[in-house]
């Protein structure tokens, strides 16, 4: 496989992730940011925890779906995020989850 097919095939993964996020982000009402990964979610719990003088976040969430071009199945029932770096959560109304059309 040359660079430049596996660049056409990392845009049309893209591609084709975006509009499934386009299609499922009514369903949830949080969104997350890690340093590594987007989520939605419908719930979560994030709590800050330390560990010989370290501090770090545990957040769990329920219901999530993951922005991962690499990952088969995308619907989590939980996910556990451990992470020293900061995490970004947002709780929004419903109407600004959607999209116009």
């Amino acid at each position: 496989m040359s660079s430049e097919d596996l660049e056409k095939y990392e845009t049309e993964m893209e591609l084709q992730l975006y509009r499934e996020y386009r299609d499922v982000v009514s369903l949830f009402t949080h969104v997350v940011e890690t340093e590594r990964r987007f989520y939605l979610c419908n719930s979560v719990d994030m709590k800050v925890r330390s560990d010989g003088g370290e501090v770090f976040f545990d957040v769990t969430m329920t219901d999530a779906w993951v922005w991962d071009i690499y990952r088969p199945a995308r619907f989590v029932k939980t996910v556990r995020v451990v992470t020293f770096k900061d995490v970004n959560i947002e709780e929004l109304p419903k109407s600004d989850l959607e999209l116009p059309s």
